[in-house]
């Protein structure tokens, strides 16, 4: 062999040794490594979705607290079934505050369901002046309980000038007994 032909082998082997390091070991090296920080991204995305949901859980939450909330409230104005006549006798007592005359006041006997409540209507005939009348809408506005009046008639008296006969149903929700699975009440 000749010097120069060794110095040309020598040299081909240094090129071919980085040429084949590039192929063998930093090639492969260099997919691993993008897949690695594919990875890493697709990972920190998940994190930040995740982090999102996250926040949107919480307030979620903080709505259904204030739902449940509401929802107690109302259900705190909703008297019981036992508690229904003290609430007709509220009812009577502002038509009296109001100077009017209750002369027939009849519970009728068609509860039905309104959702999670009960509504108990009550035929009331009232008898007085309409600045009364007026009043007693407001007081009965103004009660703690839930009431609405579905039906309502006013006619002028013909015998008394001034005065009026008023017809009208006022119904008064209540909460009605819970049961349990056996059907007993709580």
């Amino acid at each position: 062999m000749t010097p120069f032909f060794r110095q040309f082998l020598f040299f081909l082997v240094l090129l071919a040794l980085p040429v084949a390091s590039y192929f063998l070991v930093f090639k492969p090296q260099n997919r691993e490594i993008e897949k690695a920080r594919k990875e890493i991204e697709l990972k920190e995305s998940l994190l930040t979705k995740l982090k999102e949901a996250t926040a949107q859980t919480e307030d979620l939450q903080r709505a259904n607290d204030q739902i449940k909330d509401a929802i107690d409230a109302i259900q705190a104005r909703l008297p019981s079934n036992k508690e229904m006549d003290n609430v007709l006798r509220q009812v009577s007592n502002l038509a009296g505050k109001a100077g009017l005359k209750v002369p027939q006041f009849k519970k009728s006997d068609k509860t039905g369901p309104a959702g999670l409540a009960f509504e108990q209507p009550t035929d009331i005939e009232i008898t007085g002046d309409f600045d009364g009348f007026y009043k007693f809408l407001l007081d009965l506005e103004q009660l703690p309980r839930i009431t609405r009046i579905p039906d309502l008639s006013i006619v002028r008296s013909d015998k008394i000038d001034g005065e009026m006969k008023t017809k009208l149903v006022l119904s008064v929700y209540y909460e009605g007994e819970q049961t349990d699975a056996g059907g007993a009440a709580k």
